[in-house]
């Protein structure tokens, strides 16, 4: 009798047991992930102390001059500025002059409409001009052999939280323009680079995070 009742809290014991570890093991696993082959997004987290805009998140579509889709831009608020992720193609490689521009347009084929380079606080063009260089200054864009660029950097000039001048999202919006030839960093008001090969309106209501 002993022996039965000996066995019995053996059993219960052990199937008690495979019932916790199975309960725990179903949920680890739901709390789990499945990343396999799924590239995550890359999200930046505001600081202590900072606003909401701090996490303000805006996605765009990069156009060439005949208008078709040639790539896309996020831009992200971070601390030291907006953060800008191109990818695009079918451009012609070499270094380019890259810039934000002062209006939300983008009007094929001479993107014209974008206006002059954002300068809300005045100064001269260029990062190596003395009296520079203008809010939407940029390095120049490094385009591959094959047309194509992949880049990030962060512009410490601009940003998107609302109310401040330098603010890309001022009354009349701001674009993100690509030049034909390359921005010599110097010369007022664009660096010689050159006709705008592609444009892209850096836009509010495609906003997140505001």
């Amino acid at each position: 009798m002993k022996s039965s009742t000996l066995c019995g809290s053996l059993l219960l014991t052990v199937l008690v047991t495979l019932g916790c570890n199975g309960e725990q093991a179903e949920r680890t696993q739901f709390q789990q992930p499945d990343t396999l082959g799924v590239t995550q997004p890359v999200t930046t987290a505001p600081a202590a102390g900072m606003t909401s805009d701090a996490a303000a998140t805006v996605d765009m579509e990069m156009i060439n001059r005949e208008g078709q889709r040639i790539g896309t831009a996020r831009l992200t608020q971070e601390n030291g500025g907006v953060r800008i992720a191109l990818q695009a193609s079918n451009l012609p490689a070499g270094p380019k002059g890259y810039h934000f521009h002062e209006t939300g347009r983008c009007d094929t084929p001479s993107f014209e409409s974008a206006g002059d380079h954002f300068a809300p606080m005045g100064r001269q063009h260029g990062l190596q001009n003395p009296q520079g260089p203008h809010a939407g200054d940029m390095p120049n864009l490094p385009i591959r052999q094959n047309g194509t660029v992949d880049t990030v950097l962060v512009n410490p000039r601009v940003t998107l939280q609302t109310g401040v001048p330098n603010s890309l999202f001022d009354g009349d919006g701001t674009a993100l323009v690509i030049h034909a030839g390359e921005d010599d960093q110097r010369t007022d008001p664009s660096g010689n680079s050159g006709d705008r090969i592609a444009c892209g309106v850096v836009d509010r209501a495609r906003a997140t995070g505001l």
